[in-house]
C-alpha cells in the first residue's frame, strides 16, 4: 500500500479508530488522542507497516489497542519511579468529553454503567463488534485471542446484557410504552 492509499484509509477509519481509543483507554479523551496520534505517527514514519495479511481496520486496532497498552504501562512505571521520590500518585481524571456526552439519556448511562460491568474481554469484543462493525473473528484478531474465545466472550456479554434488559425497568416518556429488546441481542 503506498503513502497516498495509507493515508486516505487512515482518514477513513479516523472517527472508528477515535471510538476504539476511547474504549482502550478508559474513556479518558485525552489519553485516546495522544494514542492515536502516536498511532499515526508509527504508521506513517514507517514504524508499522500493513502487510495484507488481515484487514486494514483490523490491523490498525490491534496497533491501537498495543499502542494504548503501552502507554497505560509508560504511566504506571512513571508513577512508581515518582513514588520513589516521595511524590504522590497524580493521575488527574478529565471532565466529561465529547463521547461521553453523546450518552445523555438515562438509559445510554445505564447501558453504558452496565457495559463497564463485564469483565474487559467481553466488554472489548461487544465494543468491537457493535460499534466498530467488525464480525467475532476480526475483534478476536484484534485482541490477540482465537476465535472461539471471542464467540465465548462474545456469547456470555450478550447474555449478560440480555438479562439486564429484562430486569430493567425503563421510563418511556413517549407513552408507547417498553421497545423490545434489539434483535441481535437474541
Amino acid at each position: 500500500m503506498d503513502d497516498a492509499e495509507m493515508r486516505r484509509q487512515l482518514e477513513q477509519q479516523h472517527f472508528a479508530s477515535y471510538g476504539w481509543a476511547l474504549s482502550c483507554c478508559a474513556r479518558d479523551a485525552t489519553q485516546a488522542e495522544d494514542v492515536l496520534q502516536t498511532v499515526y505517527l508509527k504508521v506513517l514514519d514507517g514504524r508499522a507497516r500493513y502487510d495484507g495479511r488481515a484487514a486494514f481496520t483490523t490491523w490498525l486496532f490491534s496497533l491501537i489497542r498495543n499502542t494504548a497498552a503501552d502507554e497505560r504501562r509508560r504511566y504506571w512505571l512513571r508513577q512508581l519511579k515518582l513514588a520513589a521520590f516521595g511524590r504522590e500518585d497524580q493521575y488527574l481524571w478529565h471532565e466529561a468529553t465529547a463521547a461521553t456526552n453523546v450518552a445523555r439519556s438515562e438509559l445510554r448511562a445505564q447501558f453504558q454503567e452496565k457495559l463497564a460491568t463485564l469483565p474487559k474481554r467481553q466488554r472489548e469484543v461487544l465494543h468491537l463488534v457493535f460499534y466498530q462493525d467488525l464480525t467475532v473473528q476480526a475483534a478476536a484478531e484484534v485482541l490477540g485471542i482465537s476465535v472461539g474465545s471471542a464467540r465465548t466472550h462474545y456469547e456470555r456479554g450478550k447474555q449478560r446484557l440480555r438479562e439486564w434488559l429484562k430486569q430493567t425497568e425503563v421510563n418511556d416518556e413517549t407513552g408507547l410504552g417498553r421497545k423490545p429488546i434489539p434483535s441481535v441481542l437474541s
